[in-house]
């Protein structure tokens, strides 16, 4: 009978299979985190959240209006979920805001932009205008020049 020693692969031989997309996978998602979110970007989402009758007031004037009645439909209230995926910076010691949404209506999808200046408590919309892709097309609800 033969005595022989059987040997055992490492640890990284016999799981590298696993361990090397997961390891790339969480090095990508860690650079992605620190490049994507700076500090301002991380302020400005946490204040529109917690402005939300900038958004309210700006879908009330859009359901006003009736092109955009005729395109999109009546918008539903904007969820957070939106608010987290699109684009929002403010200025001015955040009295000034440039916002763009996605929103949802009965017919159509689209974004909803807003340039608006805060005078005392309110918002003062300079521009809300909606953007949709199917047909490509901007439909200006209001405009300040």
């Amino acid at each position: 009978m033969e005595n022989s020693l059987i040997e055992k692969e490492n640890w990284l031989t016999r799981n590298w299979k696993w361990f090397l997309p997961s390891t790339l996978f969480s090095i990508l998602l860690i650079v992605l985190l620190f490049t994507s979110t700076s500090k301002e970007n991380i302020i400005d989402i946490t204040q529109a959240y917690a402005d939300n009758l900038l958004f309210e007031e700006a879908i009330k004037k859009a359901n006003e209006d009736s092109k955009t009645i005729e395109n999109i439909g009546k918008i539903e209230p904007i969820d957070k979920l939106a608010i987290l995926e699109g684009n929002i910076v403010y200025s001015n010691n955040h009295n000034t805001v440039n916002a763009s949404v996605r929103i949802n209506g009965t017919k159509n999808n689209g974004k909803l932009d807003i340039f608006a200046i805060k005078k005392g408590a309110e918002w003062e919309y300079q521009k809300i205008s909606i953007r949709t892709k199917n047909p490509n097309n901007e439909i200006v609800i209001s405009e300040k020049l």
